[in-house]
């Protein structure tokens, strides 16, 4: 079973981001980058399913620039077997990157692609979803346990109400969430062998879509700061406040 799995270079999840002067966007210059978490998680669990004997091949998929290729080697350290650059220096949205996997999908024939369930940038949780929509997959999003059992997968999801079981025919489309695995410590001899993998670039035009920006940001901005809170000598006079002042009963 092939699995293809797509990983995005973000922000370090550690680093606090910074937004430019002129309200345009988030100041990446000098700022660590890393990939994306929820896409570690998915690079993880398709390591694991190649340890147990139901993955064959895993493809890693980055569609970016060519500072992308880092994030394509980090993939192939933790155990992809190669990677594929779709280089752009546009501004990929979310339709354009799914149209973009659309077209790796229709090329690579696997039976499993796993992707982060969203990007810590922006935050939007939409690729997965219009990419199984494009391919006509069956999906199944914020993945928390997955089973192959023949040619049918059996993923356990997170939703308000608690879990639920589904079970999709394969080929077919899994969003990974953050309790699906802990993704392993990269090791040095894996690093070293990961720049030895095959890596493939593609161009956007080379798989015939258009990558053009249907959404226009109008202005990014830092939330506003939080007030200081005040101090009450007693419960009476919390409760006080909480009922007359914020209202909240």
């Amino acid at each position: 079973m092939k699995v293809l799995v797509a990983v995005k270079r973000v922000i370090d999840a550690n680093v606090k981001a910074q937004v430019k002067s002129d309200g345009s966007g988030i100041e990446l210059a000098s700022v660590k980058m890393s990939m994306n978490p929820f896409d570690e998680i998915a690079v993880e669990e398709a390591v694991r399913l190649k340890e147990k004997g139901a993955a064959t091949e895993i493809i890693a998929v980055s569609c970016g620039d060519a500072k992308c290729q880092e994030t394509l080697r980090t993939a192939m350290a933790i155990g992809a077997d190669r990677g594929i650059l779709v280089e752009t220096t546009e501004e990929l949205q979310p339709l354009a990157v799914a149209k973009l996997l659309k077209a790796l999908v229709d090329k690579e024939q696997p039976a499993l692609v796993i992707l982060g369930k969203q990007a810590i940038d922006d935050d939007a949780n939409q690729t997965g979803q219009m990419l199984a929509a494009l391919a006509d997959l069956p999906q199944a999003t914020f993945a928390s346990k997955v089973e192959v059992a023949g040619d049918r997968v059996n993923v356990t999801r997170e939703v308000d109400g608690g879990l639920e079981t589904i079970s999709l025919s394969l080929p077919a489309v899994i969003t990974t969430d953050l309790r699906l695995n802990e993704p392993r410590y990269v090791t040095l001899p894996n690093i070293m062998k990961a720049k030895k993998k095959q890596l493939d670039t593609f161009k956007p035009e080379d798989l015939g879509v258009d990558v053009k920006s249907r959404l226009k940001t109008l202005k990014v901005s830092e939330p506003p700061k939080r007030g200081a809170g005040i101090k009450v000598p007693d419960v009476a006079t919390l409760v006080d406040k909480l009922k007359n002042e914020a209202k909240v009963f």
